[in-house]
């Protein structure tokens, strides 16, 4: 049985306030820029579940055959009985685990996390009916809400898709932080990334000859003109997707194809861009195991297990939080819980 709920106005403003800041800090930048959070209204995130399934999009199917080859181990190695799922989208694989939870007979709970409420909602009704257990759906950033993820049992927290990439060595240095304030003793942290490979692979993967993943960059601008009245024009951008070596990362902009003024009159604010300008929407960065690991280590965390690919594209770690839960288990007003059960 479900519980609907519609967003409430807390909520709405705080995620509201959210984008207006990111708006104003990023499109007045001498280098603009977007948070790639943006991307995933309700488009948005039916797009990338598109681009999921492009044959230049490696990264999704591979780590499915991880977990698909590993569950068991995953499981039995976090000794959880909870799946908390942080970005989930469509959550199609964290099912791979939850099915082997289930075969365990450990399966008591699922907590989704996401920042689209009707993807979300979607999702936790379908895993209910899967599996006939407690599902939580909380929407929310994983930039300040996770503190609202309470619970008891033991808890495997899972950041996939090597969403961890979408931020800089210092900003995943603090989002690992907070993953380690929301923990509580006896969870664990399963956590993909996408490894360093060639150059043209990499590429193709976030600039696919179909151009979906152009779609999905573009579709930030119509968030921006939904949410605060703006004007952009999506015919008057291109997609760009280049690797910059020195940062080991792919990154996305939209350049502006001519001089061009952008209004957002909700929020007073208008956007000068040149021609050849870019607004930088995403950055994708490739890690080495070895790397990554030593990352998890400074954040505090110790590394339990390490899953490869058999081409070696692509890492999945599990890893346990040194010491005492860090967090004050306060529930942010941004967030709402919608109870299925």
């Amino acid at each position: 049985m479900t519980y609907p709920s519609a967003v409430g106005p807390g909520a709405i403003d705080a995620r509201r306030a959210r984008l207006i800041e990111d708006a104003r800090i990023g499109l007045c930048a001498r280098v603009k820029s977007i948070p790639s959070a943006w991307f995933y209204d309700d488009r948005g995130s039916g797009l990338f579940d598109e681009i999921t399934r492009l044959a230049e999009y490696y990264p999704t199917r591979t780590e499915r055959a991880i977990l698909e080859c590993k569950a068991e181990d995953i499981v039995e190695v976090s000794g959880a009985d909870t799946l908390v799922e942080l970005g989930s989208g469509t959550s199609e694989k964290t099912r791979v685990l939850l099915d082997a939870m289930a075969a365990a007979n450990v399966l008591e709970r699922v907590i989704l996390f996401d920042i689209a409420e009707d993807v979300l909602r979607k999702a936790a009704c379908d895993l209910h009916s899967l599996y006939h257990v407690e599902v939580e759906a909380v929407v929310g950033d994983l930039r300040a809400d996770l503190d609202s993820l309470g619970g008891d049992g033991n808890r495997l927290w899972a950041f996939l898709g090597s969403t961890i990439g979408n931020f800089t060595r210092e900003e995943r240095g603090r989002m690992l932080d907070r993953f380690a304030r929301a923990m509580s003793d006896g969870d664990s942290l399963l956590i993909g990334v996408d490894l360093v490979k060639d150059t043209a692979r990499l590429i193709a993967a976030y600039d696919d000859s179909g151009g979906v993943t152009a779609e999905f960059n573009l579709n930030i601008l119509n968030v921006l003109n939904k949410e605060m009245g703006g004007d952009f024009d999506l015919s008057k951008f291109s997609h760009q997707a280049s690797w910059n070596e020195s940062e080991s990362r792919i990154e996305m902009r939209l350049r502006s194809l001519d001089a061009q003024v952008v209004s957002l009159p909700e929020v007073g604010l208008e956007v000068s861009l040149e021609g050849g300008e870019e607004i930088l929407t995403e950055i994708s960065t490739k890690f080495t195991a070895d790397g990554f690991s030593d990352e998890l280590r400074d954040a505090g965390f110790d590394v339990a297990e390490r899953w490869f690919d058999d081409a070696g594209d692509f890492a999945v770690l599990l890893a346990r939080h040194r010491g005492e839960r860090l967090g004050n288990g306060s529930t942010l007003p941004a967030v709402l819980p919608v109870a299925v059960r």
